[in-house]
């Protein structure tokens, strides 16, 4: 027989594991068949559901944790242990609940032994589990789904990707609440990497003023023997020694800086994934370093949609290039993206920035602008613009992001780097796509 539970929670050390393979070796073959399937055995000890009388747990982790992986049996031994049980699965949609929680590879589908699956009504958005317990998925785009109906669990997954228009997150939260509401013991389980939006926040801010909210922090690297050496390349090329990488791979939740005209906030809702409408416009902004090389050079892919939404598309910015090769990595973007304009700043010595440019391509169609202002007073337009909902990222871009967060009103700059340059880049492609002067309208006037 496989050892009860405080057994299996003995030691999660290097004598847990020699214990738990003595173990292994007394069990006949269907034990065995089913011993990669017992959860208590095989997780990280932060994997697990903490000591206390909480009643949220939020593991709060960088990507490739094993977050999914936890809410999931977390719900499992929920329904094998109370049959009674109605439980709630909330994420941003109807479809990434099913594709994550339900059917994904850490999912509940996914966990539980052969002919031990629960059973999942796809039409029904509903599993059954063996037990008698049953659970129904929600999508947080539509908080009013969760006002009718009562549960006396939830899991929560991705709460920082939940959609904040209209307060659809806090909202949704809220009704989940007012829901929970049956058995004796309403829990709630939320898997999420930490994002600085106001349902993170609240949440943080309940958990350190001890009103039973109990916090599981982790990083990637916790999970590194159970990820692909290609992924932890992958993500340590995207995200480098970025702020952002302190929140994606470190689970750390970024703080905003006092008076920054961006907040991680503000970026986070203007994130976009998946298609986006057809292109009216395309440009590449270039913000040219002052030096012949050591400094960054800014190279920002933008476009306006056909739905009056700009969308940065791209950071192909570069750090200690020569003329020649900035150049050429811009006429490479012009060209892949099939830009309309290509938008450079000519302070930095206008003749010599179009000419290496047109170096690198003749046909490159060249706009050089002029900055008579500083570049935090070029970006508070900008920064407006996000605030009023005009402008998305199609994914994520951390070192531009950090860069903006570290654009302070008033005219200084806190983030990394010397200059803001892919910052700047940012200003003039948006500003050319949204903020550029428009052909006079007919008008009548009286003379």
């Amino acid at each position: 027989m496989i050892a009860p539970y405080d057994a299996m929670m003995a030691d999660q050390s290097e004598d847990g594991a020699r214990v738990r393979r003595l173990l292994s070796e007394q069990l006949d073959q269907n034990e065995r068949n089913g011993f990669d399937y017992v959860w208590e055995y095989i997780a990280r000890r932060e994997q697990l559901p903490p000591e206390g009388d909480w009643r949220i747990w939020m593991i709060m982790a960088g990507r490739g944790f094993g977050k999914t992986r936890s809410g999931a049996e977390w719900v499992r031994m929920i329904a094998d242990s109370n049959p009674e049980a109605r439980i709630a699965l909330v994420s941003s949609s109807l479809a990434e609940a099913r594709a994550v929680m339900v059917e994904g590879e850490s999912g509940l589908l996914a966990i539980c032994r052969p002919g031990h699956k629960p059973h999942f009504e796809p039409s029904l958005h509903r599993i059954r589990f063996r037990s008698g317990a049953q659970a129904q998925l929600f999508s947080a785009s539509e908080p009013e789904s969760l006002r009718g109906p009562q549960h006396s669990h939830a899991w929560c997954d991705e709460i920082g990707k939940w959609p904040l228009a209209h307060e659809r997150a806090t909202r949704c939260w809220d009704n989940l609440l007012l829901g929970l509401r049956l058995g004796c013991d309403p829990r709630i389980a939320v898997t999420t990497t930490p994002r600085a939006v106001p349902l993170v926040q609240r949440l943080v801010a309940q958990a350190a003023a001890g009103n039973d909210v109990a916090i599981t922090r982790g990083s990637t690297v916790d999970n590194t023997e159970h990820l692909a050496e290609r992924f932890m390349e992958a993500i340590a090329s995207e995200f480098g020694d970025t702020q952002l990488a302190r929140q994606e791979i470190g689970g750390e939740l970024l703080e905003d800086i006092e008076g920054a005209l961006w907040t991680r906030s503000l970026l986070e809702q203007a994130r976009e994934h998946g298609s986006v409408p057809d292109q009216a416009r395309v440009v590449v902004a270039v913000d040219p370093p002052a030096g012949t090389a050591g400094d960054e050079c800014g190279i920002i892919v933008a476009a306006l949609g056909s739905d009056g939404i700009a969308r940065v598309l791209a950071d192909c910015s570069l750090n200690g290039a020569a003329p020649a090769d900035w150049a050429q990595t811009v006429a490479n973007a012009a060209q892949e993206w099939d830009a309309d304009r290509v938008v450079a700043e000519a302070n930095q010595g206008g003749a010599m920035v179009e000419s290496v440019l047109r170096a690198a391509d003749k046909a490159l169609p060249v706009k050089l602008v002029h900055a008579s202002r500083g570049k935090i007073a070029r970006a508070e337009p900008v920064a407006a613009l996000y605030t009023a909902g005009r402008v998305r990222h199609v994914g994520v871009f951390a070192r531009l992001e950090d860069q903006l967060c570290g654009l302070l009103v008033g005219g200084t700059y806190a983030g990394p780097g010397r200059s803001p340059d892919r910052a700047d880049a940012l200003v003039w492609a948006l500003t050319e796509l949204l903020l550029g002067r428009r052909p006079a309208s007919p008008s009548v006037r009286q003379i």
